[in-house]
């Protein structure tokens, strides 16, 4: 019962501790400005350079849209303790690291799945992409599945910053490098051959495809193989960062190493 209550109960904690602001609304121009312009501006490249269609672009950058709260809220939820000199406390304290970590992921999975939604809703009201009603629910599994893979590398990228004093930079480069190499705007096939072998092992390469297929019509059973390979590509991400802040927790007491810039 500790264990769920310390997953489910400090996971919402620290998701609200996250935020500065006073007022909500300033997550507007973050959450839903900027994944609505992105749309627009790849969608209307993409006309121009008569490449694609509009479902394509929506579908490609809404579900891409899902990484900004998955990478960004991860590295915060560790990189913040450590700024504001509350991560010793936190670590020095007998909670068991697994439901510590991953119940602060927990909600950032339904933020970046809310950030997609939302971006899909608007991208194909203001470009007229329809998208079947009875795809819906089978689209939004895949989006979660893919925010949930999107939260695994950032819980990785979050472990650095045991290491480092400051992983925004990091966190968007780490954006940026889905945006190119996960098939968003350039379909995988145009992409060089090192570019597409890496993309396999990124998270929102197979649940874009996924995605997009579900969009024109296709039914879940027919994409399983790219809904588990994100899935599966999340819960590698997973391992690989609770490995990482265990190995830096660790490193940081032997070496005193938790409070140097």
């Amino acid at each position: 019962m500790s264990a769920l209550r310390l997953f489910f109960l400090g996971g919402l904690t620290s998701y609200r501790a996250l935020f500065s602001w006073l007022s909500p609304w300033i997550l507007i121009p973050t959450f839903v400005v900027g994944p609505i312009a992105q749309i627009l501006f790849f969608a209307y490249v993409g006309r121009a350079a008569g490449v694609g269609d509009d479902a394509y672009y929506v579908i490609g950058n809404a579900v891409q849209n899902a990484a900004i709260p998955c990478i960004f809220a991860m590295s915060i939820t560790v990189g913040d303790e450590r700024r504001q000199g509350t991560l010793g406390l936190l670590l020095v304290s007998p909670a068991r690291r697994i439901p510590l970590f991953l119940g602060r992921a927990l909600p950032v999975v339904v933020n970046g799945l809310a950030v997609a939604l939302v971006a899909l809703l608007a991208g194909s009201l203001l470009l007229d992409v329809p998208i079947r009603a009875s795809s819906l629910l089978a689209l939004t599994g895949v989006v979660a599945v893919s925010a949930f893979a999107c939260t695994g590398l950032g819980l990785a990228n979050a472990a650095l910053s045991l290491r480092v004093r400051e992983v925004a930079v990091l966190s968007n480069l780490v954006v940026g490098v889905l945006l190119v190499f996960a098939g968003v705007n350039v379909p995988l096939s145009e992409l060089p051959d090192w570019m597409a072998a890496v993309a396999g092992w990124l998270p929102l390469t197979h649940g874009i495809a996924a995605a997009r297929e579900v969009a024109a019509g296709a039914e879940l059973a027919s994409v399983r193989d790219d809904v588990l390979a994100e899935a599966g590509l999340g819960a590698l991400y997973v391992v690989i960062g609770l490995a990482l802040l265990a190995w830096f927790e660790r490193e940081s007491r032997r070496k005193a190493t938790l409070d140097v810039a």
